[in-house]
């Protein structure tokens, strides 16, 4: 199939031209995973390959096209050739789309694990690396570094119930709200009451001209100067230097978008006394307060929360930082800039109202998809330490049904991904929400901050607040239990902690990564460590 298909496709571009469904196809055929003709028409946009003309039809040439995949995308397979690693488990097969599948991507969340390695460690299959399998329909599944709830939603498709446990609140309100069970019809409503209060306000205000106005502006501006194509090639080809140009270019608008924010009376005013101050503009600060005055007055708690997860959502967006900076903050962004991203002149965000309207529909669609999916099961995620909570009680406050199957058959095992030393500050990656909502923090109880770096003491504590919750967790698992904790082991820790907890490691599932973060490039390499008691 995938010979006749290529040959197809090249016999139909004698003169080496393919138009972009033939340029989809071929691409499909020779990567053997979908390769839509907006994926062909995202190279040309960005200059990644050179747009040609087929009859008045945008078109590629079939070499430049084979060399563009082979050079940034088979290369990787090559680097990590080795036979400990499982390459499917990369599953670099998978589109975004399936790896951020429905509630997924309910909410941006650092350093969290595809859906898709969790399943094939929970599913019943078997194969050459997975030689055995470890769950079944019924069984438990424990993850006490649950994060934004990917074990926990993927336990319920396959028909298994979960707990998790995390530190943080906002992760377990995130997790929480990816499995509820509530009236759609009623979020929808209370959505759009909302949506119609905000919009109300926003037409009180000079936004909506102002907005209108710096837009116009924009767009005649970059229409001008950074054609879509023709700017992003002669940044490619070296005929423009790209840091000299969009500076000249920023300090020409720049007059134009300072006429505005006087003529319609914007302020601009900001400063550091809190992360809200900072980092939002007070336009933004002002629809910000008025929702989350809004949210808090909705008396269904699920609903409520739904709701602060959507503001969560567009207040990450809507950040004074530029398009490239919304992983990474750097400094705060009040005027007009160069975007690296986009590749023109863009400007810092001055209301709300669109994000909160783009992810308020996205998520009612996502819970729409989750719920066409959802098993008889029962999951949730509990706001604790994971070295001390008692479990038990503590489900038996929040979830009568799953208290009675953990005391009936304990849990079978453990599928978590715990954090990665020095790597993440796990609140601070949200530290809008906790301040807008007033949520109390639990930073302290952290385990491997990225604020204690990576030095040998921080390494050393690790090592006991890791092996601390997996010595406190075996009270609740069964005899015959089974570990699998997913870590980018560079220093070595996990047989010491496996040690400690006494543990031992029965096997390594070698795994290449690719594109794990916004921010991360480069390929890398994890391991899962199978995990049996002493």
């Amino acid at each position: 199939m995938l010979r006749s298909l290529l040959m197809i496709s090249e016999n139909s571009a004698t003169k080496d031209l393919l138009t972009i469904p033939e340029a989809s196809r071929w691409a499909t055929a020779f990567l053997q995973k979908p390769v839509s003709n907006s994926n062909i028409s995202y190279l040309i946009q960005y200059a990644l390959i050179k747009k040609r003309d087929a009859n008045g039809a945008p078109a590629v040439s079939l070499a430049e096209l084979k060399d563009y995949y082979e050079q940034n995308q088979k290369y990787t397979e090559n680097k990590w050739k080795d036979e400990r690693l499982n390459w499917a488990l990369s599953f670099s097969n998978c589109t975004e789309a399936e790896t951020t599948k429905h509630v997924h991507r309910l909410h941006p969340y650092k350093g969290k694990f595809i859906p898709q390695l969790v399943e094939y460690f929970l599913d019943m299959h078997t194969d050459a690396f997975k030689k055995e399998s470890y769950f079944k329909a019924g069984d438990i599944v424990l993850d006490p570094f649950c994060g934004s709830g990917t074990t926990l939603v993927q336990a319920n498709e396959l028909g298994l119930h979960a707990v998790g446990i995390d530190v943080s609140l906002f992760n377990t309100l995130i997790a929480n709200c990816k499995l509820a069970d509530m009236d759609m019809l009623a979020l929808e409503q209370k959505i759009d009451y909302i949506t119609h209060k905000l919009q109300e306000y926003y037409n009180q205000t000079m936004l909506a001209a102002f907005d209108t106005a710096l837009q116009d502006a924009l767009n005649a501006f970059n229409t001008h100067y950074f054609s879509a194509y023709d700017y992003k090639y002669a940044i490619r080809t070296k005929t423009i230097d790209e840091k000299t140009y969009s500076k000249q270019k920023v300090d020409e608008f720049l007059p134009t978008y300072t006429a505005l924010i006087e003529k319609y009376g914007i302020s601009l005013e900001t400063d550091y006394k809190s992360f809200i101050t900072k980092w939002f503009l007070p336009s933004i600060r002002s629809e910000l307060y008025l929702m989350r005055d809004l949210i808090n007055a909705v008396a269904d708690a699920k609903i409520c929360n739904v709701l602060r997860v959507i503001l969560s959502r567009t207040m990450r967006s809507c950040r004074a930082t530029t398009h490239s900076d919304l992983a990474t903050l750097l400094e705060p962004v009040k005027t007009t800039y160069y975007c690296t991203k986009h590749y023109k002149i863009c400007k810092p965000l001055f209301s709300i109202t669109k994000w909160w309207s783009t992810y308020s529909k996205d998520t009612v669609k996502r819970l729409y998809q989750f719920s066409q999916l959802r098993t008889n099961t029962a999951q949730i995620c509990l706001t604790g330490d994971s070295r001390t909570i008692d479990l038990l009680s503590a489900l038996r406050e929040k979830n009568e049904l799953l208290y009675n199957v953990v005391s009936a058959q304990k849990i079978r095992g453990i599928f978590s991904s715990p954090p990665y030393v020095g790597l993440i500050d796990y609140h601070e990656q949200h530290a809008y929400t906790y301040e807008l909502f007033s949520f109390p923090r639990h930073d302290i109880q952290e385990i491997g901050p990225l604020r204690n770096g990576q030095t040998l003491d921080a390494r050393a504590a690790y090592v006991e607040g890791i092996a601390a919750v997996l010595s406190h967790c075996k009270h609740y698992l069964a005899d015959d239990y089974n570990v699998f904790l997913v870590a980018n082991d560079k220093y070595n820790l996990y047989s010491h902690i496996a040690e400690k907890a006494r543990m031992r490691i029965v096997n390594r599932y070698e795994r290449p990564v690719l594109n794990r973060t916004e921010k991360a490039k480069n390929a890398y390499s994890e391991t899962i460590f199978h995990f049996k008691e002493l």
